[in-house]
């Protein structure tokens, strides 16, 4: 059996979904993965297909969501999920690797396709990698996928398609060189993505069994609930940012209405934590890798005052699958 079909016999027969499911729609499930593992025989995803085959996360009781995206995870534990994208700018991403790797800290890295494909940028990423972040989409060209005001699509689902595909593909060719790359034992690539590489490698393994591409960040961090919806049904989850601070307007510039200056924001998720009931536990705190030239004012120099503090207060920096991977029915307390 080809490895990209056992993986997508295994995501269908294994996914546990919380609602019942009609005994017709099961029949045709294992039907369709029993035609496919028959027929297969190339790589799992045709264009279009995105994450073909790949259940997509589930979401738990106890998150927080909207517009059918998380935004919050559990909030019983002091754990927080680090989000930084990168389309255009990345002055800031040696900083940040730096004081992420001295508070031992892990984060979630969402980038475009373009920034993948930016030969000045190959060095952040193959150091990300190697430092064991979590990397994922956050489209290829960087598209507006909604209108601001109303919130209406403006994207057909197959140019959505094919802009996450895209950006999926240029992920998985990160995969394939760090796996490539000088020293990339197999013990050190398990350790790394979760599992063992197969031997043919075509990487639908990215996708798939390590669960390292499950989560997509939207462009903008911009969405509606047509989007959300398009992202399941490519196999992924959306998410997004919590609200409550104004991390998120890291990358606005001095001649901006909206600018906020980075004391500003530090302060405002400071006084967060401290006015939450429940502190920042379960946050996704999104920031950018960079602002490009017309911020002078960089949030990055505050990070390690930030991290600093927060390891203080006993917070836990961990990656998007950490925070938000499936627990035990006895312990989030879901009855069957």
């Amino acid at each position: 059996m080809k490895w990209h079909a056992f993986l997508l016999v295994k995501s269908l027969v294994g996914l546990k979904i919380k609602t019942v499911m009609p005994k017709t729609c099961q029949v045709l499930s294992f039907g369709l993965a029993a035609i496919l593992v028959a027929q297969v025989g190339g790589p799992l995803r045709a264009p279009g297909a995105t994450n073909a085959g790949v259940a997509p996360a589930q979401i738990q009781p106890d998150f927080e969501t909207r517009l059918g995206a998380i935004v919050r995870g559990a909030k019983d534990r002091r754990q927080i999920a680090l989000l930084f994208t990168g389309h255009e700018f990345a002055e800031g991403a040696d900083s940040i690797l730096t004081d992420l790797g001295r508070f031992k800290a892990k984060a979630s890295f969402f980038l475009t396709g373009d920034f993948l494909q930016n030969t000045n940028f190959a060095s952040i990423v193959r150091r990300l990698l190697a430092d064991g972040h979590y990397l994922g989409p956050h489209s290829d060209k960087h598209l507006l996928y909604c209108s601001w005001d109303k919130r209406e699509t403006l994207v057909s689902n197959a140019q959505f398609n094919q802009d996450l595909e895209d950006n999926l593909s240029k992920i998985e060719a990160q995969f394939r060189d760090s796996a490539a790359a000088p020293g990339s034992s197999q013990r050190a690539i398990e350790k790394r993505f979760g599992t063992a590489l197969p031997p043919s490698t075509d990487l639908p393994l990215a996708r798939a069994e390590n669960q390292r591409i499950r989560y997509f960040l939207p462009p903008f961090e911009h969405h509606n609930e047509e989007i959300a919806a398009w992202t399941q049904q490519a196999g992924l989850t959306l998410i997004n940012f919590t609200p409550g601070t104004r991390s998120n307007a890291d990358y606005t510039g001095e001649a901006d209405k909206n600018f906020v200056a980075s004391k500003a924001i530090l302060e405002s998720i400071l006084n967060k934590e401290q006015s939450d009931p429940k502190g920042l536990n379960g946050f996704l705190l999104l920031l950018h890798l960079g602002a490009g030239p017309g911020r002078a004012d960089k949030f990055h120099p505050l990070l390690g005052e930030l991290l600093d503090a927060l390891t203080r207060k006993g917070y836990q920096f961990v990656a998007v699958t950490e925070l938000l991977a499936p627990r035990p029915m006895a312990e989030n307390q879901v009855s069957s």
